[in-house]
């Protein structure tokens, strides 16, 4: 798959997280084989895709903590 498409189904996956929030985890997953798909062609990975990734795993992080008694 070439570059401009890679990131072409990048952007959609990106477009249905922010349409999809309940969703996001299997989005998430989505993101990253297209991210490694990036990486195993030895593409470059945008800043700004990175970045949201690093976001998302934050939230995770996040997320994790949300339940536990203070």
């Amino acid at each position: 798959m070439a570059f401009e498409e890679l990131k072409a189904s990048i952007s959609l996956i990106l477009d249905e997280i922010a349409k999809r929030p309940e969703d996001r985890h299997v989005l998430q997953e989505q993101l990253r084989e297209k991210i490694a798909e990036l990486d195993k062609l030895g593409l470059p990975v945008p800043e700004d895709i990175r970045r949201f990734e690093d976001e998302l795993e934050q939230d995770d992080a996040d997320d994790l903590f949300d339940n536990m008694p203070i």
